[in-house]
Parts: C-alpha cells; structure tokens; sequence
C-alpha cells in the first residue's frame, strides 16, 4: 500500500541525517521543506522531498495544497488511566485552597486512588481508551502512560494491565511506566517503610515478571518522597531492568534533579522550581532529558519552569501534556505547545523540537517517532490550511488538524 501525500505546503521536521534530540539553541532551527511530498509505504516513510521529484503514482493519494504535514507529537508523560474527574477540587481551588493543602485533606491524588481502587478494570480501559482517541484526533501519534493512581499492590496492577492492554488494542505507541510511589497512602502515613517496601519487594517483581512496564517514576518532591527514598526505589527497580523517570522539582527544589544525575534517569519531569545548580548539572549531562509540562503551571496557577534558562545553558527540553485528572485535565499538545509560547517564552520551532524529536526521545522513540526520515514509522498529521507554523501556537484555541496517519493508516 502507497500513500503519497502531495503539494505539501510545508513538510515540518524532515531530517535526510536523523537526529536522536536536539539540544539548547540548535532548537531553534526546525527542518522543513516547502512545496514537498510525502510518501508512505506500509507503515514506514519511504520518501520524501520536493514536488519535483514526487513518484507518479501510489494506492493513495492526498492532495495537501496549502496545508503542512508535521510528525505526529510524543507526549511522553500522561495519567491518562483514571477513574474519575476532580473539578470540586478545581472549584476548592479558585476558593483559595492549595494544591498541597488539598493533598493533605485526603483530595489530590489519594482521592484518585481512593475512587481507582473501586473502579473495575473493564470501566478503567473503556475510558482510558476513549483519551486515546482524543488525544490522536489532537495529533499525537506516541503517549507514554504511568500507573500511579492505585497505591495498593491490586490497584497498581490493575491500571498497568489496563495500559498493557490498550496497547494491544490502540493504533498509537504507548509506553507504560510504573509509580507506585507516587504518593504515601493515608493508611501508611505513620509507616511509610512499609509501603516502600511493599513497592520494592512486592510490585516490582511483579510488574518485572507479567512485563507491565519499561520505566518506573517517582515523586520526589516535598510532601511526597525523599531524595534518599527515591533513590533507594530507583535502585530497586534497575535490578529488574525498569529504567529510572522522576517527577522532580515541582513543589519545591527537592534533589529530584540530583537523584536523576545520579541514576541516570531517561528524563526529569517538571523542574517548576529548579535553581542555578541544577541547571549547571544538568548542563554537563548528555543523557537526561529535561520535560516541562507547562499546563500544569496554568492550571494550577503555579511559577513557569524557566524554560528559557534551560535553553540558553545549551540544555533540551521535551513538552508533555500531563494528562491527568488533578492537575492538567488535558491532553491537547497544541495548547502545550502555545503555553509554551506564551508562558516559557519558547519560539516556535524551539516548541515544535520539544513536542516531537524530544519527545520522542523521553520515551527511547526516536530512532522510529518524532520527525519525517526515511524508515521511520509513519505517524504523521496534515493540518487545515494555514499561513505559518507560528499559527499553530498563535491561534490556541483553533482545531488545525485535517487529517491524522497513524502506522501509515488514515485515522
């Protein structure tokens, strides 16, 4: 089956020499190639270049006048597995309460585990299922999805064999991480050895032996757990070949940057309060992958990582969405990448860099997601016609999107 997508506008993130991240001002240069084609062969590119050279026939053909063709985005940090929504907390909020606050009167996430932990699995996957079709017609071909809303051993599992399902089942490229320490159950709140080692002693054999995960998170932070907690369950989990996430730095300047350095973490993921320090480590670091969620900052109305810093230190940033019920109920990357914008004072391609190659990246992607090269899977999206790519992120509330490939197949 050829599929030959012609008269492209603007081909957005075509790479002849592939690149595995990008990294500080190199961001802000994005590949493109105007009045161009596309060609997809089964579920891989095949071609690409100027219209001039464009083959002559195929099975399938689009004509995308006017219009750009971009990869797919990679979000590749999301909660989407949940039982149920949390605007009464929102409404607590615009009241005056805080995130934290909230968290100890038993709402935030202990009230999503509380409700996941009633929830039947078959209840957790059909709605779970229905995020993915909302976010892959908002363009995302590729989502990584961590457990963290269980906090028991049965719940814990249950949303990592709902994630290994929907991986069975959906077109998109999920990768699932374990967090069980994501927060410390009530039930455990004068005990937290004992949860902690009902994580490294009990779920982690588990999630290794029935395969439910290839990373696994924690939630180094103030309130949640310590640098030294954190390392000890990172550890653990390397033992069991599960590759080491953090939610660092996004209550406070925790040492949840630190504790990534030192276990070579595939990414760090917040970083709202992040100092000079950390900047300076992370600097020396060719491996790490810094992921900034900005919607949680606006949903929350917390301080902006500082994005710009990061950058401007030589330093690459992925976007994520985020999505999850408390703190980002969203998963519309093109918002992410207008706060961005808007918010973390990222230019555009700088943007676009963060929600494709380097997403896809925080996720061991990108040698197949994240930017049109020839071999690499075909998840791609046309857009409507619009005048630039800075129109994506000026025009946040559009829907920009025509038409979405996944694996070479029209959604």
């Amino acid at each position: 089956m050829r599929l030959l997508i012609k008269n492209i506008k603007t081909l957005v993130q075509a790479e002849s020499s592939p690149r595995h991240m990008v990294r500080g001002s190199d961001m802000k240069t994005l590949r493109v190639i105007d009045n161009a084609f596309l060609l997809i062969e089964g579920e891989r590119i095949a071609d690409f270049g100027p219209m001039a050279e464009a083959p002559e026939w195929a099975d399938t053909v689009i004509d995308a006048s006017g219009k750009m063709v971009f990869p797919c985005w990679c979000d590749s940090h999301t909660h989407l597995v949940y039982a149920a929504s949390r605007e009464k907390e929102f409404v607590d909020r615009i009241k005056g309460l805080s995130y934290e606050e909230i968290a100890k009167r038993g709402g935030g996430i202990l009230n999503s585990a509380k409700v996941l932990q009633e929830a039947p699995e078959e209840v957790l996957l059909e709605s779970a299922y229905q995020r993915l079709g909302e976010i892959k017609d908002f363009g995302t071909g590729a989502v990584e999805i961590k457990s963290g809303y269980g906090l028991t051993y049965e719940s814990e599992m249950k949303m990592l064999r709902v994630i290994k399902k929907l991986k069975s089942i959906s077109p998109l490229t999920i990768k699932a991480t374990f967090l069980g320490a994501h927060a410390i159950p009530l039930e455990y709140k004068d005990n937290r050895e004992g949860y902690i080692d009902i994580i490294i002693n009990k779920m982690l054999p588990t999630v290794a032996e029935e395969d439910l995960a290839e990373y696994c998170d924690v939630f180094c932070d103030r309130g949640f757990y310590t640098p030294e907690e954190t390392d000890r369950i990172l550890k653990a989990a390397e033992k069991y070949g599960l590759k080491p996430k953090i939610h660092g730095n996004e209550l406070a300047n925790s040492g949840g940057v630190q504790v990534a350095l030192d276990n070579c973490a595939l990414s760090v993921d917040h970083l709202e309060a992040i100092g000079d320090e950390e900047i300076e480590a992370l600097k020396k670091n060719d491996t790490i992958m810094p992921c900034i969620m900005p919607s949680v900052a606006f949903f929350l109305n917390m301080e902006y990582s500082p994005a710009r810093k990061l950058l401007d230190a030589g330093i690459p940033i992925s976007l994520a969405s985020d999505y999850n019920p408390g703190s980002t109920p969203s998963g519309k990357m093109s918002f992410v990448i207008s706060l961005a914008c808007l918010k973390l004072k990222m230019l555009p391609e700088e943007a676009i860099n963060a929600a494709t190659i380097n997403g896809a990246y925080g996720m061991d992607l990108s040698q197949e997601l994240g930017s049109i090269a020839k071999g690499k899977t075909a998840n791609v999206f046309i857009t409507r016609k619009i005048p630039s790519l800075a129109y994506i992120p000026y025009a946040f509330g559009g829907d920009h999107i025509e038409t979405v490939i996944i694996k070479g197949q029209i959604q």
